[in-house]
């Protein structure tokens, strides 16, 4: 738990404290307006109300948007394949950046997730992957580049089916 909370601090950008920032100081301007006007006691209860709701939305809701549009890439998986003489498998796929801005590394996050001849069950399963790994790429990547990838997942050895899917947060 430690080392995801370290790895998420380091992988934010300027933009993203700007948006954190932002956010407190909405929600301090709003409460301290309610305390201005406590007089007025319907408008400080709807103030403080929508002060805890973006402290406690506004972050999640923030951050994603922020990266949806603002880092916007997309990875395709070609190759998954379980090697059979070594206990390996073996994923390769193209990091392709539709944004306008360059980026400076990209993490890449593989999940393994079991996968079921039940149809629910199979849109559970890649919420809770037996196995995750993750591979950065270093190095600039600019607008309307393609890097190919290559990662080898070892020791792996599992005999039924599985799924195998990738995010990736740039920066």
């Amino acid at each position: 738990m430690k080392t995801k909370i370290l790895d998420f601090i380091q992988m934010l950008s300027l933009y993203d404290y700007l948006l954190f920032g932002g956010i407190l100081f909405f929600f301090l301007l709003f409460l301290i307006l309610a305390i201005l006007l406590h007089h007025k006691l319907k408008t400080a209860i709807v103030l403080i109300l929508m002060a805890f709701l973006l402290i406690t939305v506004a972050p999640f809701v923030g951050y994603m948007l922020l990266h949806k549009t603002l880092y916007k890439h997309t990875i395709t998986l070609t190759t998954v394949q379980d090697l059979e003489f070594t206990d390996a498998l073996l994923v390769r796929g193209d990091i392709n950046n539709t944004s306008n801005q360059t980026f400076k590394e990209c993490a890449i996050t593989f999940a393994i997730a079991k996968t079921s001849t039940i149809k629910p069950l199979n849109s559970i399963y890649p919420y809770i992957p037996f196995r995750t790994q993750k591979l950065i790429l270093k190095g600039p990547l600019k607008s309307k580049e393609s890097r190919s990838f290559k990662l080898l997942i070892e020791p792996f050895n599992y005999p039924k089916k599985f799924s195998v899917t990738a995010r990736g947060q740039c920066r």
